[in-house]
C-alpha cells in the first residue's frame, strides 16, 4: 500500500508539473534573445550614462558566445539524446535499475531489523551499549533532519511558485522549483529564487511595484520556514546556531566542493550527537566534580 500510493502520488504529480515545466523551459529558451538584446539596448546603455564607461563592444562579444555555445549545447544534447535512443540496451539497463529500487527497498525494510540484530551481536560486549546509543541517536537525527528538510523543500518551492504565478511573473512555476531545490542548502534557495525572480520581473514588467510583489513572495516564504515548516517539520534536530549552520555549510564546500556541501548538515548532525555524548560523559566524570568542587571551594 506504501508503495502504490507513493507512486500515484509521485506519477500524478509528474503528470502535472513535468509539462507545466515543460512548456516554460521552452518559452525561457525562446525569450533568451529577447532577454540579451533587451539588455543591449536598455540596460548597457543605463549603466554607461551612470559610470561613463563603454560596455557595447565587450557586451556584443559576450552575446555573440552565449548565442554560440547555447546553440552548440542544444545540438550536443539532440545527438546525445539520439544516440541514447538508438541504444536499445541502455534503454534496457536503464529501466532495469530503475525498477531495481523499489524491490531492493522492499527487502531492505523486511530485513532491516533482523540485520541491525546481526551487526549488534557482533560488537564487543564492553562497548555495544555505547556503540548502540550513539547509533540510534544518529539515525533519529538523520531521519528527522532528512524528511523535514525534503518537506521543507518542496513546501518552499510550492509557495515561491503559487505566489509568483499569482503576482504575474513569467516562468514563476520554473523559479519556484529551482528555489525549492536550491533550499537544500540553507539560505541558498532564497537567494538564487530572489534573483532570478527580480531580474524576471524587470524585464518583463520594469516597475517597482512587481518588485515589490517578488520580495514579499520570498519574504512570506522566509517567515512561514522560520515560524512554521522547521519548527514542524523539522525542530531542533540538530541544534545548532545559524552560523554554525553557514560556517559547516562554508566548510563542507572548501573540502569536498558541492559534495561537501549537501552532505554538510548531516555530517553536523553526527558530529554533535557523538559532542553532546562526549558533554555528558564530562559532566558526570570526576574530572567535573573535583574541578567543580575546587572551584566552589575558591569562591567561598
Amino acid at each position: 500500500m506504501v508503495f502504490l500510493v507513493l507512486s500515484l502520488a509521485i506519477g500524478t504529480a509528474c503528470l502535472i508539473i513535468i509539462p507545466l515545466l515543460g512548456r516554460q523551459l521552452v518559452q525561457l529558451v525562446e525569450a533568451i534573445p529577447i532577454i540579451l538584446a533587451w539588455v543591449q539596448s536598455t540596460v548597457i546603455p543605463w549603466v554607461q550614462s551612470v559610470s561613463g564607461m563603454d560596455f557595447s563592444t565587450d557586451f556584443d562579444q559576450l552575446r555573440q558566445t552565449l548565442m554560440a555555445n547555447w546553440k552548440e549545447t542544444g545540438t550536443f544534447a539532440a545527438t546525445l539524446l539520439a544516440q541514447v535512443s538508438r541504444s536499445g540496451l541502455a534503454v534496457i539497463v536503464w529501466i532495469a535499475n530503475l525498477a531495481l529500487i523499489p524491490v531492493v527497498t522492499f527487502y531492505l525494510l523486511l530485513d532491516w531489523d533482523r540485520l541491525k540484530g546481526r551487526i549488534q551481536d557482533l560488537l564487543p560486549r564492553r562497548f555495544e551499549p555505547t556503540v548502540t546509543r550513539l547509533a540510534k541517536d544518529c539515525d533519529e537525527v538523520l531521519a528527522a533532519f532528512l524528511r523535514g528538510q525534503l518537506m521543507v523543500m518542496l513546501s518552499l518551492g510550492i509557495i515561491y511558485a503559487i505566489g509568483l504565478t499569482l503576482i504575474g511573473i513569467q516562468f514563476g512555476v520554473l523559479i519556484g522549483v529551482v528555489a525549492g531545490l536550491a533550499s537544500i542548502v540553507p539560505y541558498l534557495g532564497v537567494i538564487v529564487g530572489l534573483a532570478i525572480a527580480a531580474l524576471v520581473a524587470f524585464f518583463q514588467y520594469g516597475d517597482l511595484l512587481h518588485l515589490v510583489g517578488v520580495g514579499a513572495v520570498f519574504a512570506v516564504g522566509q517567515m512561514l520556514e522560520g515560524m512554521v515548516l522547521q519548527p514542524l517539520l523539522l525542530g531542533d534536530r540538530i541544534g545548532l546556531h545559524p552560523v554554525a549552520v553557514i560556517f559547516a555549510v562554508l566548510a563542507g564546500g572548501q573540502l569536498f566542493g558541492f559534495t561537501g556541501i549537501l552532505l554538510a548538515l548531516p555530517v553536523a548532525a553526527v558530529v554533535m550527537v557523538v559532542l553532546r555524548y562526549l558533554h555528558e560523559r564530562y559532566k558526570n566524570s570526576t574530572l567535573y566534580d573535583v574541578a567543580g568542587q575546587r572551584g566552589g571551594d575558591e569562591d567561598f
